[in-house]
């Protein structure tokens, strides 16, 4: 279903002491020093992320297809970070991809796809093979955020909370809140924003729901992350995932969890009505949604290409393995060839 190959300037004051030595009178002249909180306040709101806008990454699957898919290239979208990255290249991998963002000026945005057991054996199989090495990995990761100067949008580990929810969906599952949980402080204290998959909108109705889902996000650690992410990958509307983030964030309130924001994934919910039925890989009613674009409305940070248009899901409905190009599924989403069945 996802990629395998993809792989701030810290605002500040800066307090120098003075050339001269202060003799007591002027001293008593000197101004009084700003708050401790109106120092804080004033840094957050120099967040760079807050004002740049989102990175377009000319090295994206898109972008080496040619003009007919400007149409996709010229977005931007995420880099997608697993296991295909050694352990030893990561961080370098990461430094290389935000240096590129620090150069162009602009946000730019990761997702962290290698939890062990991942996508429970189905198509995007893989991650690390074991905890220790995932720990291992992700502090590579951290390593190469926190020595750039930008510092990205990080989508957790797409769908590990939704199968998770589902209990017994696939073996070796049980370490994953903690492994989450340290994968959201440890990525937060190198500088990205986290977000926290929780799956999506009508992922989120079996073993407690909403309430459920919330209580399991707490587990995994959203108090480090700045809030989650809903919809990768998948093709809910976008109306439906902002209500259903309403609903979480108002049951992470009731479990202590306050002050989260959200994104969601546009990249294929543009079909007018929504999803037309059940299919999730390759479906051929999918259509490109609503463009990148970082909003800052209350808990919504905004809408993000997470999934990269034109990668396949798996080797269903005329596409090739899972994440690799198809002209087919790009035509798809741009509306170039029939809505026919598989």
């Amino acid at each position: 279903m996802l990629p395998r190959r993809l792989a701030l300037l810290a605002a500040g004051l800066l307090l120098t002491a003075p050339l001269h030595a202060v003799t007591p009178a002027s001293a008593e002249a000197a101004p009084v020093a700003a708050p401790v909180e109106k120092v804080v306040a004033k840094k957050k709101a120099k967040d760079p992320r807050k004002r740049l806008g989102l990175f377009v990454d000319p090295r994206m699957p898109a972008a080496q297809q040619g003009s007919a898919y400007q149409p996709i290239a010229r977005q931007p979208q995420a880099l997608w970070f697993t296991d295909y990255y050694a352990t030893g290249s990561v961080a370098g991998a990461a430094r290389d991809y935000l240096g590129r963002a620090k150069a162009a000026r602009k946000t730019p945005m990761m997702v962290v796809y290698a939890i062990p057991g991942r996508d429970c054996g189905q198509h995007s199989a893989g991650g690390l093979r074991t905890p220790a090495a995932y720990k291992k990995w992700v502090r590579q990761v951290a390593k190469g955020i926190k020595r750039s100067q930008a510092k990205p949008l990080l989508i957790l580990e797409p769908d590990a909370i939704g199968f998770y929810a589902d209990n017994a969906s696939c073996a070796g599952t049980r370490s994953w809140p903690a492994l989450l949980s340290y994968a959201s402080r440890t990525l937060t204290k190198a500088g990205a924003w986290v977000y926290l998959d929780s799956a999506h909108s009508n992922w989120s109705n079996a073993n407690g729901g909403v309430p459920g889902r919330a209580a399991l996000l707490k587990r995994s650690g959203i108090r480090w992350a700045r809030g989650f992410s809903t919809n990768v990958s998948n093709f809910r509307t976008t109306a439906a995932e902002q209500a259903y983030a309403n609903t979480l964030l108002r049951e992470l309130r009731k479990v202590g969890v306050k002050g989260k924001k959200y994104v969601v994934d546009t990249s294929r919910n543009g079909r007018s009505g929504g999803p037309l039925d059940g299919r999730v890989i390759n479906p051929t009613w999918a259509r490109l949604g609503a463009a990148p674009k970082l909003r800052f409305k209350g808990a919504f940070d905004g809408t993000l290409w997470v999934k990269h248009p034109g990668e396949s899901d798996g080797p269903e409905c005329g596409g090739p393995s899972s994440g690799q190009w198809s002209n087919l599924l790009a035509d798809r989403l741009l509306g170039r060839v029939p809505d026919g069945g598989c």
